[in-house]
């Protein structure tokens, strides 16, 4: 019993932290930023649950809700590029090119929330994400310092989504860790004025 309730600490510290943060593209709060986190390339083009975030991220910018889209993902190795897929891909979309500003180094969804902090200047935004890991980025951007609200998009439940589903009860721990002891980022470098001037040519 014990072992359970240690073991499920961290979800639900998850949950405790973020349920009502959870949005929809219709009823998320106004934010000059929106946060989009990777999700895998598919030959080069976003995943599946890649394309349906930045969908949703793409919806956020034509409403209104925020101006500037931060996109972040692996970019390490050189044919792997999640951030400029996700320029491609937004562009497409009818965002515009100095609207979206790219982090090459968002290995992983606290790596992604330390850099838009203190890398980017972000202090609160609307992060964008498939519904079974939308809590973890919310809690994790919160305790990086963002004041964070997140937008949990819908997904068709197949094998990754169960699979997405499931990883979040082992990545919880790791989220629990990484609150705790604040580990820096794998690559930190020197700040990025790329949020600012995209806002202010906004």
């Amino acid at each position: 019993m014990v072992a359970c309730v240690v073991g499920l600490a961290p979800a639900t510290w998850m949950h405790a932290t973020a349920d009502a943060r959870v949005r929809t593209t219709a009823d998320a709060p106004a934010r000059e930023v929106a946060v989009v986190f990777g999700a895998g390339l598919w030959r080069g083009r976003p995943s599946a649950y890649l394309a349906h975030r930045l969908d949703a991220a793409a919806e956020l910018y034509r409403t209104g809700k925020v101006r500037v889209l931060l996109v972040t993902g692996d970019n390490s190795r050189v044919e792997y590029d999640e951030p400029d897929a996700m320029r491609t891909y937004l562009t497409g979309r009818g965002v515009p090119d100095g609207r979206i500003v790219s982090d090459y180094a968002g290995f992983d969804t606290w790596d992604s929330c330390v850099r838009a902090k203190r890398i980017f200047g972000v202090d609160s935004a609307v992060l964008v994400s498939q519904g079974f890991h939308i809590r973890r980025a919310i809690a994790l951007c919160r305790a990086a310092g963002i004041d964070a609200y997140g937008v949990g998009v819908d997904a068709v439940h197949d094998s990754v989504w169960y699979y997405g589903g499931a990883r979040e009860l082992f990545a919880s721990a790791k989220a629990g860790l990484d609150v705790v002891f604040r580990p820096d980022p794998h690559f930190l470098g020197p700040r990025e004025r790329g949020v600012r001037e995209a806002l202010v040519a906004d």
